[in-house]
């Protein structure tokens, strides 16, 4: 068999997921007014961008302009080749803490590596669907991991907030915990007061451009505060001379050149360790996106492509580490940015791109007073906003599922790491799952009419059977019921109600059924429809019943008498 046709056969079987961005629906049906629009909105979102790109960098470890490589190329990359038409895609708040850990514990030669890895395990998932799969993680794991992230995101920012004089911050929580209480004598109260400055002008900042505010107001909030907090900043420092920790003093400025290609050391025995950041970046990157994307969604009355969108940002996370860039996912905060300035498709998400291309070209001798604390500041904000806080005044009105498995996944992305978290918040629900399902599910002795002769029972079974609730069926399919000499003769199982029974289950039924047969008794099946009817010709109980096979109890209850005279 050749190549193509091994390839058209498994296509067959398994159904692929078409390669077709949300910018390829821009051919014939884009316009001057709409290219207006997507300018206008990609040069704010640009700047908005532009404080944060540096900033997520510097929190991860890196330096400064992998940050602002990241959010050029990827967020090029993400436009074109996403399945969400305003998407904006760059380097992410939720990824500081994954990042710091990666370079901590594996170089960064790794992190490239392992951001290579999770950009080819995106492709795969866009590519076999599982996008849609995305959103059937609970609420309550991502609100739980998403909080947690927010939390360590805050802890990592004390050091430059404060302007404490640690060498280097501990990747872990308990060692943050550790260095910020040895070191808190050495607060810098200059870098303290840039960075209270810095976050109330971040925090409160006019954002409303709509026609209900005063027009100057609105003219303020077309210019981002985090620009206003890098220019007021950066003016200070260079003023006053204040000795404080700035870009320029840690990481010797930003470089006025475009990234050039870096090929990694791939090396198959260090693969083997990185294949856990490998997925924990693509299953952070792929919720992150799709969240952004149906935020996007809402706002814009649209809707995306969930495989698409993973294919996007797959190749974008394949292609930035070759440029010194780190993981990239869609945000939130700058497709908001982007979709209120008035973009229309992926073209402003372009222009974000080369805005930012053009700045680090032409100004970025500038950012070199840029003060670490004002940056710290910023992401303060961001952590602030990132976490859901008012959801865990509602927990005492939230089930115990809920509230366990929101506080699970909190405490364990803040005290291990996202995986970890992800995957215990996983089980967690699945066992509550579980055991709500076999609650709900009841296999109870139905009661027959007065003249129904002796030698006939019924069943009930009703809800889901499975793996889980076949305890429920252990007081029926009992061989000592069946082996008493007072045995009914005629059994009756009503499915009118069953949703659904697993293999588990077919199983104990089969073994039930040829135990009744051994001793010439005889089993009717009513009311089967659905998946139950699926499951009992599949495993050829139906077949096997024949004609005791009937839609209704009425039948049944006939088709009983007829079988016990035939039996006696």
């Amino acid at each position: 068999m050749s190549f193509a046709q091994a390839f058209k056969n498994f296509k067959e079987h398994i159904p692929l997921e078409p390669f077709h961005p949300a910018s390829f629906d821009l051919i014939g049906h884009y316009n001057a007014r709409s290219l207006t629009r997507d300018i206008s909105s990609g040069l704010t979102v640009g700047m908005v961008a532009l404080p944060l790109a540096m900033a997520f960098a510097i929190a991860s470890g890196v330096t400064p302009e992998a940050g602002i490589y990241t959010s050029i190329i990827a967020g090029f990359l993400i436009a074109i080749l996403g399945g969400c038409r305003v998407q904006i895609g760059g380097p992410a708040g939720a990824f500081i803490v994954i990042i710091y850990g990666i370079i901590a514990n594996y170089g960064l030669a790794n992190l490239m590596i392992a951001t290579i890895g999770s950009g080819i395990l995106l492709i795969l998932m866009g590519l076999f669907k599982i996008g849609s799969f995305i959103r059937f993680i609970p609420i309550s794991i991502v609100i739980g991991f998403t909080n947690g992230i927010a939390v360590l995101i805050g802890l990592s920012q004390i050091k430059d907030f404060f302007g404490l004089s640690i060498d280097k911050m501990p990747a872990d929580f308990f060692g943050q915990m550790s260095a910020i209480s040895a070191h808190i004598n050495t607060v810098n109260f200059y870098a303290l007061g840039i960075a209270l400055v810095s976050f109330l002008i971040v925090r409160f900042w006019p954002n409303d451009t709509s026609s209900r505010v005063a027009q100057w107001k609105r003219w303020i909030a077309k210019i981002p505060g985090t620009v206003i907090v890098l220019i007021v900043s950066t003016l200070a420092v260079t003023s006053f001379n204040l000795p404080v920790e700035t870009i320029g003093s840690k990481f010797g400025g930003i470089p006025q050149t475009l990234p050039s290609l870096q090929i990694p050391t791939f090396d198959w025995d260090n693969i083997r360790h990185l294949v856990g950041p490998m997925v924990t970046i693509a299953l952070l990157g792929s919720i992150e996106s799709l969240l952004c994307a149906r935020v996007a969604d809402t706002l814009t009355d649209d809707r995306h492509n969930p495989n698409q969108e993973l294919m996007g940002q797959g190749i974008a996370n394949l292609v930035v580490p070759f440029f010194g860039g780190i993981p990239a996912t869609g945000t939130i905060a700058r497709t908001v940015t982007n979709i209120k300035s008035g973009a229309v498709s992926p073209v402003s998400g372009v222009v974000h791109a080369i805005t930012l291309l053009v700045v680090i070209l032409a100004a970025a001798p500038l950012a070199s007073n840029i003060p670490l604390a004002a940056l710290s500041a910023i992401l303060l904000n961001v952590a602030l906003n990132m976490g859901n806080w008012a959801e865990f005044k509602r927990l005492r009105r939230m089930t115990m599922s809920y509230k366990t498995t929101l506080i699970a996944t909190f405490l364990l992305t803040v005290i291990f790491d996202l995986t970890v978290a992800v995957e215990v918040g996983l089980v967690i629900s699945c066992l509550f799952f579980i055991y709500r399902m076999n609650t709900l599910t009841k296999v109870t002795q139905m009661t027959l009419p007065a003249d129904t002769p002796e030698g006939i029972e019924a069943w009930r079974l009703q809800g889901s059977l499975f793996f889980g609730s076949v305890s429920k069926l252990s007081h029926m399919t009992d061989p000592k019921r069946i082996t008493a000499r007072d045995a009914n003769k005629v059994v009756i199982l009503n499915c009118t109600a069953l949703m659904n029974i697993d293999n588990s289950a077919m199983d104990i039924l089969a073994t039930y059924l040829r135990a009744l047969k051994r001793r010439n008794f005889e089993l009717i099946i009513c009311g089967a429809s659905g998946h139950t009817l699926h499951q009992l010709e599949r495993t050829g109980i139906a077949q096997t019943l024949g004609r005791n096979m009937v839609e209704n109890m009425f039948e049944a209850e006939r088709l009983a008498r007829e079988l016990l005279r035939n039996i006696a």
